[in-house]
């Protein structure tokens, strides 16, 4: 649904992306994750045609955003990190004035209005004042007015920035719906929001991608064995751990926190064994409780600053009198 090839943007000395190729499928979301500054914002609004791109191709849902950026547009929702919305209209009369501006047949702006209130659940509030709503029902606002003319892609823009724990999960809740029908793009300073809510993910750094994978993927970027962590209730931890040290594949054992009631371990397995299956039989048939078996993986947090570190580069460019990504 969205493809990208060799894109660059160029403001006079400064470039703010740097020749990025990725392409998300259809029904998919993906994390779109960079330090301020590192190009996020910039490739999301070439993508929805805010901006020309300097060199390079974009094309949205199969239309080009230079050449057929009448067309993008018809087939995106955009959320802007801060909602285009108007404080003193009512929610159902902003929605209206939205769906005419995409061009909803009149006759259908109603049964859509209320379409997309009951999918945002702000069905109870549509008949507010907007400037009168807590910023995580602007947000959803913000959301409904991207999805009223139900576009095949999604591009929001940290969604839940400024949001408290309850409204970021509402939110978080409201997207994860939106995907299958919908392909999303999701940028966000927020790594748990990307876990919860992502297949993939792409990381952009001083306007360059750095990373393109999958979740599961990254977590295990940097290990060359399979690292486990259990959980066994019913045991004793010296007995535990000497049973998982005698597991064929297993090189080391270590102590981690778990429940009350329960022993934890961190198991490493030696190069290319699959540890998983074994550690799982081995506390069954000794008749203990496994509570808890899963791998375990850097977390996107570690990960993420190891990509994005740029101390080294940014240092380079002062000295060579380059202009540094801000």
């Amino acid at each position: 649904m969205i493809k990208v090839e060799g894109l660059t943007k160029r403001y006079a000395r400064h470039v703010a992306v740097k020749n990025i190729s990725f392409e998300v499928g259809k029904g998919e979301i993906v994390g779109f994750l960079g330090k301020n500054g590192a190009g996020k914002t910039t490739t999301m609004r070439v993508l929805t045609c805010f901006l020309p791109p300097t060199a390079g191709k974009a094309t949205v849902a199969g239309f080009d955003v230079l050449e057929q950026p009448h067309d993008v547009k018809k087939n995106i929702g955009y959320l802007p990190e801060t909602p285009p919305v108007y404080p003193e209209m009512g929610i159902s009369e902003y929605l209206t004035f939205v769906a005419k501006l995409k061009g909803i047949p009149n006759g259908e702006i109603a049964k859509r209005v209320d379409e997309v209130c009951e999918r945002t659940a702000i069905g109870d509030v549509k008949n507010k004042i907007i400037g009168k709503l807590s910023k995580g029902y602007r947000q959803r606002v913000g959301i409904a007015q991207a999805i009223i003319h139900n576009p095949p892609v999604l591009i929001l823009d940290e969604p839940t920035s400024g949001l408290d724990p309850e409204q970021q999960l509402h939110v978080r809740e409201l997207i994860a719906s939106l995907s299958g029908d919908h392909t999303i793009i999701l940028s966000t300073h927020i790594l748990s929001e990307v876990e919860q809510s992502c297949s993939n993910v792409i990381i952009i750094n001083n306007g360059e991608i750095v990373a393109v994978d999958s979740v599961a993927a990254l977590h295990k970027r940097g290990r060359s064995t399979e690292s486990v962590g259990v959980e066994v209730a019913g045991a004793l931890a010296a007995d535990v751990r000497q049973c998982l040290e005698q597991v064929p594949g297993v090189a080391r054992v270590v102590s981690r926190d778990a429940r009350e009631g329960a022993v934890g371990f961190e198991i490493e397995g030696l190069e290319h064994a699959f540890i998983r299956p074994e550690l799982a039989r081995a506390i069954v048939n000794a008749g203990w409780n496994l509570t808890e078996l899963k791998p375990l993986g850097e977390s996107l947090e570690e990960i993420f600053l190891d990509l994005t570190r740029s101390e080294k580069k940014d240092t380079e460019a002062v000295k060579e009198g380059a202009p540094v990504t801000q």
